[in-house]
């Protein structure tokens, strides 16, 4: 995508712009006349529309937007290029881009399809319109493009079919590719495209056809099927890799015996192996087979992902075998060894076998980050914390300028007239094509209004890490502060909980039904306002933030006082749940630091170390940026041990 500058774009607003508005904007005269365009413009009612009301509005774009994506497919492509032009600052641009390739492409208009097309597009079915519009101009590219989007275990959309079957007529894709594809359909579970794969087979996969057959039922006949498998053996890779892929989750232990009486005598190498063994040695990690230890440490220089290094890693320090956890981090990716995390294990790993010089090195390269483990490993060498904190100041002339820029004026209309969605998007969209000021400007903009949650997502878009003023805004800080102390719960910890759990979205509701800012069950609502003596406040009015952070104080609060006052099993219990804290806590290896790191689910393992560590960014925040006198975790919470004695009711 080209580089836009929002500065460039707004020179004509800037020219026009006599006297500086006001940064908060009022609802004009014709928003309401945009709000009832632009509803009829989406279930096009066009006569509905009074444009002599909204010609000169801001949003004016938007109903033109619907008009032009109306005309589609007969629109030609200079219409639509025209639009991309006179809304390239906007998200209407791409929207307009991705319509037209769409529908040019199911029309058969390939030539119109290229004229609008900016290179590859997103999305599977654009994608294919798309390479099946450079059959004629660009074969290479097409079959290459095509291929990729072969080569997957899931049913394509229909718009693929014609760019596939040139594919396969040109012999682009063979019947190696379509058996490949089969196996990976099966290993995803999708049984109708693995039968109609398997019709595109020919007599010389019937052999192939009937092993798979066999091994449907029944993995374990792995070891009794052929080794070689297709035409000069070339489908025996694809096979034995979705059948592996199976077993393995299915009964790991089976799956290792079954894999070392085969793997001798396959010919296959490479990918197909590869993930095999990868898949054996996570597996056998994750179930903690202890049978299969010594095979995973004799593959791992050669099969050694990440994820399994990892895994492997904590098993060693879950035993303090602090040689092999030295051993396996040294083994890790450069850019993963480096992070803070595996630094301050390297650090406690040379401690703990006495080389001190070492682990202060490691210490102090840990110290350096901003995250749970490098703020322990500043406690352990006595550093402040290090919190890299990036401060953005702009006069009030140029915050003037940024009021009026177009984006600025599209989104504040958005909101005016109830399109928080659009909003949003027309929001991001700007901070995203911005230059690095003009994002920032963005942000400051955005703190100035009061848009907490919009803020948080302005720094993310940016990629601003340092600005923690914006990515950790004082947001509902006086209900924080008043439930904080009014249930004796830290209420730095509540603000970390609720940046975690949900980045200052009020309105922000998960998969599984949790509500607001911090994130509130309607059961638990239910229960804990009955503690409270309250009325229910049902499904919305649960949202409501300051009740919302009563209720979620409250819960906080009951599962600190059932640890002993320690925040940290008392985060992990608010993520995942006390009685599964409870059970963590008697199979504990003790320390601070090895039970955050033994906790079995990865979501929680990073949770608890986000709060931790947002807390100390509140606190120090509240402190003017300084750490001078925070603490991530008390003494206390650092000295104890973790194990069932931590429980207040044994």
């Amino acid at each position: 995508m080209r580089h836009r500058h929002l500065l460039n774009s707004a020179a004509a607003w800037l020219a026009a712009a006599a006297i500086s508005l006001p940064l908060i904007a009022h609802a004009q005269p014709s928003d309401s006349a945009m709000r009832e365009a632009l509803e009829a413009a989406r279930n096009q009612q066009w006569s509905r529309i009074n444009s002599s009301a909204i010609n000169d509005h801001v949003l004016y774009g938007y109903v033109e937007y619907h008009r032009l994506r109306d005309q589609l497919p007969q629109a030609e492509p200079g219409q639509v290029l025209a639009f991309i032009e006179r809304y390239k600052d906007a998200p209407l641009a791409e929207w307009m881009r991705g319509q037209a390739i769409s529908r040019y492409g199911s029309a058969g208009r390939y030539g119109a399809v290229l004229a609008v097309a900016d290179g590859e597009p997103t999305g599977a079915e654009r994608q294919c319109h798309y390479y099946t519009a450079l059959l004629g101009s660009d074969p290479q590219a097409a079959a290459a493009g095509g291929r990729k989007l072969w080569h997957v275990g899931s049913s394509q959309p229909s718009a693929c079919n014609t760019l596939f079957r040139h594919l396969q007529e040109k012999g682009e894709i063979s019947e190696l590719d379509i058996w490949e594809r089969k196996m990976l359909a099966w290993q995803q579970g999708e049984s109708g495209l693995v039968s109609y794969l398997g019709r595109q087979l020919g007599s010389r996969w019937q052999g192939a056809r009937d092993a798979k057959a066999r091994l449907q039922g029944d993995y374990s006949a792995i070891t009794r099927i052929p080794n070689c498998i297709g035409p000069e053996c070339r489908g025996s890779g694809a096979l034995f890799a979705a059948a592996m892929h199976g077993f393995t989750r299915a009964d790991t232990e089976a799956a290792m015996e079954a894999w070392r009486k085969v793997a001798p005598y396959l010919t296959f190498e490479g990918e197909h192996r590869h993930a095999i063994e990868e898949d054996l040695a996570f597996y056998s990690l994750v179930r903690n087979i202890d049978n299969n230890r010594g095979w995973v440490d004799d593959i791992l220089p050669r099969v050694g992902t990440a994820r399994v290094l990892e895994l492997r890693v904590r098993h060693a320090l879950t035993s303090r075998d602090w040689a092999g956890a030295l051993r396996w981090i040294e083994a890790m990716p450069d850019e993963t060894r480096e992070d803070s995390r595996w630094q301050y294990w390297k650090a406690r790993a040379h401690e703990q076998l006495g080389d001190t010089e070492r682990a202060q090195v490691a210490y102090a390269r840990a110290a350096d980050g901003r995250s749970f483990f490098a703020f322990a490993a500043a406690d352990r060498i006595g550093r402040p914390y290090a919190l890299n904190l990036e401060r953005n100041g702009f006069d009030e002339a140029f915050r003037q300028e940024v009021a009026q820029w177009p984006a600025v004026q599209r989104t504040e209309a958005l909101l005016r007239i109830g399109e928080d969605g659009l909003a949003n998007s027309e929001w991001l969209n700007a901070v995203a094509i911005g230059t690095p000021r003009e994002a920032r400007a963005l942000a400051d903009y955005a703190a100035r209004r009061g848009w907490h949650a919009r803020l948080v997502q302005t720094t993310i878009t940016g990629r601003m890490w340092d600005a923690l003023d914006w990515r950790f805004p004082e947001a509902y800080r006086e209900h924080f502060l008043r439930w904080g102390n009014n249930t004796g719960v830290d209420p730095y910890l509540l603000m970390g909980i609720a940046r975690r759990e949900s980045a200052y979205n009020p309105t922000a509701l998960s998969p599984a039904g949790a509500r607001g800012l911090m994130q509130i069950m309607p059961g638990t609502a239910t229960q804990l306002s009955r503690q409270l003596g309250i009325n229910d406040p049902g499904p919305y009015g649960v949202l409501d933030p300051e009740l919302n952070i009563r209720l979620g104080s409250t819960y906080i609060r009951d599962m600190t006082n059932r640890y002993r006052g320690n925040r940290l099993a008392a985060a992990a219990a608010y993520n995942a749940g006390p009685g599964r804290v409870d059970r963590w806590l008697r199979d504990s290896p003790e320390e601070f630091d090895l039970f955050v790191e033994s906790i079995p689910f990865r979501e929680t393992r990073d949770y608890v170390q986000a709060v931790l560590a947002y807390r100390v960014i509140f606190e120090s925040l509240a402190n003017g940026g300084s750490t001078e006198g925070v603490s991530m975790l008390s003494s206390a919470e650092t000295t104890v041990r973790y194990d069932g004695s931590l429980l207040a009711r044994n």
